[in-house]
């Protein structure tokens, strides 16, 4: 990754009648960067992809990208770009190595160019031995690989990921994002779009999108930084009557269950998690709950997700 900005958008907005699916929209993108983009359902995360790569025009703003000028040059970015929907869409009545040798044609390969990548991309995901099946056949995580090798068999500056590993088992997962950092190391710039906590903290930047706007963006350590001293883990020998009494203290934002501890997220305006700690623990004991402990702990990404969701407005890490 370098400092060459490859994704520059200023003020991008996109309504459908009413509804305002994103709005007012700023982002800068580094060369060979992945970028993520995590949100609710709804946040208007496929929207502002689908400006990004030229898909759809813009109500208002404008943006650069790969150094081309959208919505005017959209069609001329497309053939640099590499764009994989959380829908396996290939071909299911071509092989696999027939759906890859049309991706070629498509890209504009030439045929003895197009012939040699398509056995290149086969060898690169494994897929040799099932050149003659065809999806239908395939589980989700190989369906997963061809649908990667067909978006990358032109070798694009650009590959723009959606929802890519829904319905994919872990180890398939972190398989693909292996083959994602291989891609970024060789100067592909990586949009990805997930639901996923472990996937999320993997990008070296995230962009938290909610109700259509930008609400935060920066590396996911130095996001999760920013809530430091708002998180306290509580345990107890009832946890069911723990967590419902502390879903009801002053300065308690939310309360998770995991395993054996209750998670809490603490209100911005509130005490620190070390000075709350005796406060919590004086209130379920006041309860009769038995053998408690609350101690200061470390904030995660997924406090970050649910302060943004709580509608809270963090301050941007730059890092």
């Amino acid at each position: 990754m370098n400092d060459e900005v490859v994704i520059e958008a200023r003020g991008l907005s996109r309504r459908f009648g009413s509804l305002v699916a994103v709005e007012d929209f700023d982002l800068r993108v580094r060369r060979g960067e992945v970028f993520g983009f995590l949100g609710p359902n709804g946040a208007g995360k496929s929207t502002l992809i689908r400006m990004l790569v030229g898909l759809l025009p813009p109500s208002t703003g404008s943006a650069t990208v790969l150094g081309f000028q959208l919505p005017a040059e959209a069609e001329d970015l497309r053939s640099h770009i590499g764009y994989m929907t959380q829908k396996f869409s290939l071909y299911e009545d071509l092989t696999v190595e027939e759906n890859l040798e049309f991706a070629a044609e498509i890209f504009g390969l030439g045929r003895q160019e197009g012939r040699l990548r398509v056995e290149e991309v086969l060898a690169e995901h494994d897929l040799e031995e099932r050149r003659g099946q065809r999806p239908a056949t395939l589980s989700g995580g190989w369906k997963q690989r061809l649908a990667l090798a067909a978006a990358t068999i032109h070798r694009p500056r650009l590959l723009v990921l959606d929802e890519p590993t829904a319905g994919v088992d872990p180890d398939r997962r972190r398989a693909f994002w292996e083959k994602l950092f291989e891609f970024a190391a060789e100067g592909t710039t990586i949009l990805v779009s997930t639901h996923y906590m472990d996937e999320a903290v993997r990008c070296h930047r995230l962009c938290m999108v909610r109700r259509g706007r930008r609400v935060a963006v920066g590396a996911p350590l130095a996001l999760a930084a920013a809530l430091e001293g708002r998180v306290v883990e509580v345990q107890a020998d009832s946890m069911e009557a723990a967590i419902g009494a502390l879903r009801v203290q002053p300065g308690v934002s939310s309360v998770t269950q995991l395993g054996r501890r209750a998670h809490i997220l603490l209100e911005p305006t509130g005490p620190t998690s070390d000075q709350a700690c005796e406060a919590l623990l004086r209130a379920l004991q006041s309860r009769g709950i038995g053998n408690v402990s609350a101690q200061a702990a470390e904030p995660n990404l997924e406090d970050v997700f649910v302060a943004l969701s709580l509608g809270e407005k963090l301050i941007e890490a730059t890092s």
